[in-house]
């Protein structure tokens, strides 16, 4: 008996993905679609850096608006 793992694909399992891929979107289509996979990629970790890093205290923007009025 074999029990199911996660993601334990074969060549052969890999292989028949894209050739159901190929057929289903075309030669022509593939190239976008990963394209856009991977810019989607590089927006998530984007974000996922910019929360990590710690917030600075910047200037009191209300402050400097208050002296141009007076003019």
């Amino acid at each position: 008996m074999y029990t199911l793992t996660i993601l334990s694909l074969s060549w052969q399992h890999i292989l028949i993905v894209a050739i159901i891929l190929l057929l289903l979107f075309g030669g022509k289509k593939i190239p976008e679609l990963m394209r856009g996979m991977g810019s989607g990629i590089k927006e998530f970790k984007d974000a996922v850096k910019e929360e990590d890093k710690p917030v600075t205290k910047t200037e009191n923007p209300s402050s400097s608006t208050t002296n141009n009025t007076s003019n």
